[in-house]
């Protein structure tokens, strides 16, 4: 009886005092990416892996079987590179100058490639030999692809010719002259042994058929055409060039089926990833934009250190390879889904003896029952709070990880202060380090709108209880400089805004002007034909 007597004076003691109430930190709400399914599967690519080459990455081609190594086309040779090591495995350099275009046939044993030459090589990849050599250009080829037969080449060079090639007898089958200039891209269609797709500088998309001596599309991309993509099924084609991305419908005749404008630079590559439910554009403005073919939208973004010119992915998306023109080719394997889950630490499970105790304790009528409260954990700057040390509580809060990671914490103690009236004496008595950081933290934090109305008020008690000592002391006047900076930077591009913000206003209003006469004089027109009309049958009755 002593003991619960003892516990329920302490109980009655605990709700008569009043409890400590935390700082209360007001959470903001986060500006940035949008998480999705994408993001999280392309975040899961590793650091990447940069090779530098002789010259620029004019193309890069994935074999089509496994291990999936890659043909890296630059300069004066062929570098190919394994999938599983990321080193270079093997070089084709039979070339007298640059190459284009190396290209893995379906079984991966065989490669092609063009040249400056005006002439298209044929390669076997395990001894680096030539086995054919197709001569008939006049100009450099910058496009050679195997046909889905695997015994015809197509190629497309700068005399403005497409021509397809015979492996065995390493003779001309048929060559088109409807270009009028440069065709400097083209694939072949999977679903289809003759069907070849090509793009040229004179903004034509043409769609070819091997049985026929002239094109059987074409369609007008409105720039000079970098690169072309076909479906597999061969519905749709995808055409890049100048800033824009153009999805063609080939059974409807080469309608428009969407146009991409992503991108403020040259768009010079397209693939695909994720079993074709994915489309990627590389461009000169560095960036990887991956689209959902679904939507058309963009669904997430690469940044890359130079001017995107080729890139490719294997087959099974475990390998992203990024060419640049300045010779840097990056690589990023994909995380396995195996290695991650084996990385989680797995819980102990806990005994059933041991889960069960306590829990199936039934009270009886006439026991008391004491709930146990756990202890509540206070953050640093609440125990000093809770002790009225506020200076300490400041220092707390501008601790270096809690004011880097979490800055509206360190915001939320200031508030606090204010409220209390002890802001002014928390900043006063500072020196050295310790002021520094303070400096810096709002230098940092002051052109987040978020936080700036309170950095504002914080910024000019700073200046009013160190204002006396500027000029004094090197580290203040350091600090005080830089803020100063960061502060006219941030003030400069508000007055851009605001410029900015009254010219929409001008160019809205007059748009709503001229939409309001066009209103008004069609209205005018309309009770003018109504006059008219009406003429007639008022005639009619007075004569009537």
């Amino acid at each position: 009886m002593l003991y619960i007597f003892f516990h329920y004076l302490l109980e009655i003691k605990t709700k008569m005092a009043a409890p400590f109430k935390k700082v209360n930190v007001k959470t903001y709400q986060k500006v940035g990416e949008k998480v999705t399914s994408d993001t999280l599967y392309w975040k899961k690519l590793e650091v990447p892996v940069i090779k530098k080459e002789y010259g620029a990455i004019s193309h890069i081609d994935f074999s089509p079987v496994a291990p999936y190594q890659l043909a890296v086309t630059n300069s004066t040779r062929v570098q190919i590179y394994s999938s599983s090591s990321l080193q270079l495995h093997k070089t084709l350099s039979r070339f007298k100058e640059v190459a284009y275009c190396g290209s893995f046939r379906n079984n991966g044993r065989l490669l092609v490639a063009g040249g400056d030459e005006g002439v298209v090589r044929l390669f076997d990849v395990d001894n680096k030999t030539i086995l054919r050599v197709f001569k008939g250009h006049s100009r450099a080829v910058h496009v050679s692809r195997f046909l889905s037969s695997n015994v015809h080449v197509m190629s497309a060079s700068d005399d403005n010719t497409v021509k397809i090639w015979d492996l065995p007898t390493e003779q001309e089958i048929v060559a088109y002259t409807e270009n009028k200039d440069y065709v400097r891209c083209g694939v072949t269609s999977q679903s289809s042994q003759d069907i070849v797709l090509t793009g040229s500088y004179d903004h034509s998309v043409r769609l070819f058929d091997s049985r026929l001596d002239k094109s059987v599309m074409c369609v007008d991309h409105g720039a000079p055409v970098e690169s072309v993509l076909m479906f597999p099924h061969g519905g749709l084609l995808v055409s890049a060039g100048g800033t824009t991305v153009k999805v063609w419908d080939a059974l409807a005749g080469g309608k428009l089926v969407t146009s991409l404008s992503h991108h403020h630079k040259t768009v010079t590559c397209l693939a695909f990833c994720s079993n074709y439910q994915r489309l990627m554009s590389g461009g000169l403005d560095r960036h990887v934009k991956i689209y959902d073919v679904a939507s058309y939208q963009v669904v997430h973004t690469l940044d890359y250190p130079g001017a995107v010119l080729s890139l490719g992915v294997a087959k099974d998306d475990s390998l992203l390879a990024v060419g640049t023109v300045e010779g840097l080719v990056s690589l990023q394997r994909r995380t396995a889904e195996e290695q991650t889950t084996a990385t989680k630490k797995t819980k102990k499970p806990v005994s059933f003896r041991y889960g069960l105790r306590g829990k199936t304790v039934v009270p009886h009528k006439d026991d008391y029952v004491i709930a146990h409260q756990r202890k509540e954990k206070l953050a640093q700057y609440d125990k000093y709070f809770k002790q009225f040390e506020h200076s300490k509580a400041l220092d707390a809060a501008l601790d270096n990880r809690l004011r880097a990671s979490m800055p509206h914490v360190t915001v939320g103690v200031m508030q606090e202060l204010a409220r209390r009236g002890a802001l002014k004496s928390a900043i006063a008595g500072r020196e050295g380090a310790s002021l520094k950081s303070l400096l810096t933290f709002i230098r940092l934090n002051i052109s987040n709108p978020q936080l700036m109305p309170t950095l504002i008020d914080v910024t000019n008690i700073v200046l009013d209880v160190y204002g006396p000592q500027i000029g004094r002391s090197s580290m203040l006047d350091t600090a005080v400089h830089h803020l100063k900076a960061t502060v006219d930077k941030e003030v400069s591009y508000m007055m851009q805004l605001l410029e900015v913000i009254g010219q929409l206003d001008t160019l809205f209003s007059a748009s709503q002007h001229v939409q309001s006469t066009n209103e008004m004089q069609a209205s005018m027109s309309h009770d003018a034909s109504d006059q008219i009309t009406l003429q007639p049958s008022v005639a009619a009755t007075e004569a009537s």
